[in-house]
């Protein structure tokens, strides 16, 4: 595809990185010559310099051949600006990074009028997630497959735990609980398991699951499945609002630490009256935290807008709080210092966008056998897991697993028939109008035909 990105900052330099490894012919736009240079040679992508809303400037970049164009500039009016804009003059899909709250009920409307193929929010996508990790708080990662009704989970084996030294074809007979280990973590090396495949403790598993079953299987492993009861949220910024409005919802209790008073008056008027705390105060000082009874809390998601506070502040935190803890990270390239760490779980707004646009870019190239419906990176890219919808004249439909000639590292993790969650077996086949969940380390798949040999 021919794909024009506009905006060079993290969130587009993500999408440059991820989308030109994918075979697409890319062009960035941003008005900082430096940063068009730096990602134009990093990523080996063309680059102009100019205001995306401008139409010498997107004819420049050969809008007329144009598939795709991203907006992901710090404003969201002049995405939306570039994006009507390039629908009008090119006839090209659009996708719109809007991030102000004021628009979060309006994004609909929006998509609509103006003819935009997808709105992006990174706030609202992160404050789900971890909304969705302080309601399953043993988890280190979730990932939803078919509108919830399969869920990719990522734990790590506790010294205790009954499942050391259990190969993985014994789990479901032991726990009497349909679950699928479909990808191990150990000692930085990543597999797809066989049956075969026996578990130690340390290693960190990604399972797949209905929400029934996951959470029987972790009562059976003797992991807490109730969600928090209480939070401290560190830092007042839009993620934070969305997850305080999302947690109160819950029934969940809300305190939040915001140093700037303006701000603190701000987050007031937006959330429920007297539904949560806001404290206005540094959030790093020890004693404030101590005052605040940081000790007594089920949870801490540190989300100011340092990176390195908020690995010392859940480092901190995980000395006091009983249950869970969550990092905001913004900058991808700490990845590798951030897995040396001792964090519990670790969100990251920028990969998220990335992630959702990718999926989407995927769907768009798919043949005629299947449809993308959901696309996550896993374990720093290495693995894949995504969601197909079977279509009728698919060549894996109609077919018995075992007699499906499949690529090595393909595992078909599971088949969401209807209202019906199947972990499958050899015997089990697919047919057209099934969801399948695919997890593979065979990245860039955009058909459900592409795990044939």
């Amino acid at each position: 595809m021919q794909i024009i990105i506009v905006g060079c900052g993290k969130v587009g330099a993500a999408l440059a990185a991820g989308l030109s490894v994918e075979d697409h012919n890319i062009t960035v736009i941003d008005t900082d010559s430096n940063v068009v240079q730096m990602v134009a040679n990093t990523y080996d992508v063309r680059g102009v310099v100019g205001n995306g809303a401008s139409y010498s400037v997107l004819s420049e970049a050969e809008l007329e051949d144009t598939d795709l164009i991203i907006a992901v500039t710090e404003s969201d009016e002049l995405n939306l600006l570039c994006c009507v804009i390039a629908k009008k003059a090119g006839k090209c899909q659009t996708i719109a990074r809007v991030r102000n709250p004021i628009y979060i009920h309006e994004r609909m409307f929006l998509k609509e009028e103006l003819g935009l193929s997808m709105i992006i929010n990174p706030e609202f996508a992160a404050a789900m997630e971890i909304s969705r990790l302080l309601r399953f708080p043993s988890a280190i990662d979730i990932d939803t497959f078919a509108k919830g009704r399969v869920e990719m989970l990522r734990l790590r084996l506790s010294n205790s735990g009954i499942l050391d030294g259990m190969a993985l074809k014994n789990i479901s007979s032991s726990l009497g609980c349909e679950v699928l280990i479909c990808a191990v973590e150990r000692n930085g090396d990543v597999t797809i398991p066989t049956g075969d495949f026996v578990l130690h403790t340390g290693d960190i598993l990604s399972m797949v699951a209905s929400p029934k079953n996951a959470a029987k299987f972790f009562h059976k492993i003797g992991m807490k499945t109730n969600h928090v009861k209480n939070t401290m949220i560190i830092g007042g910024g839009q993620i934070s609002v969305y997850l305080a409005i999302m947690l109160i919802k819950e029934g969940i209790s809300v305190k939040i630490i915001e140093i700037d008073e303006k701000r603190c008056e701000e987050i007031c008027e937006l959330l429920p009256k007297s539904k949560a705390t806001i404290i206005c105060g540094d959030g790093t000082d020890e004693e404030l935290l101590s005052e605040e009874r940081i000790d007594q809390m089920d949870s801490v998601v540190t989300l100011t807008g340092i990176d390195e506070e908020n690995i010392i502040l859940s480092l901190y935190a995980k000395t006091k709080v009983k249950v869970k803890t969550v990092t905001k990270i913004n900058r991808i390239q700490l990845n590798e210092v951030i897995r040396s760490l001792d964090l519990d779980s670790v969100v990251y707004p920028k990969h998220l966008t990335a992630e959702t646009i990718l999926q989407y870019v995927r769907a768009t190239q798919n043949s005629i056998g299947s449809n993308v419906e959901t696309l996550y990176k896993l374990l720093d890219d290495q693995v894949e897991a995504l969601g197909f919808r079977i279509q009728e004249n698919s060549r894996v439909a109609n077919i018995s697993l075992q007699n499906l000639e499949i690529r090595r590292d393909v595992l078909i993790a599971c088949i969401i028939r209807d209202e019906q969650v199947i972990i499958p077996g050899g015997q089990d086949s697919i047919i057209p109008g099934d969801s399948v969940v695919v997890v593979t380390t065979c990245t860039g798949l955009t058909d459900v035909e592409d795990i044939l040999l």
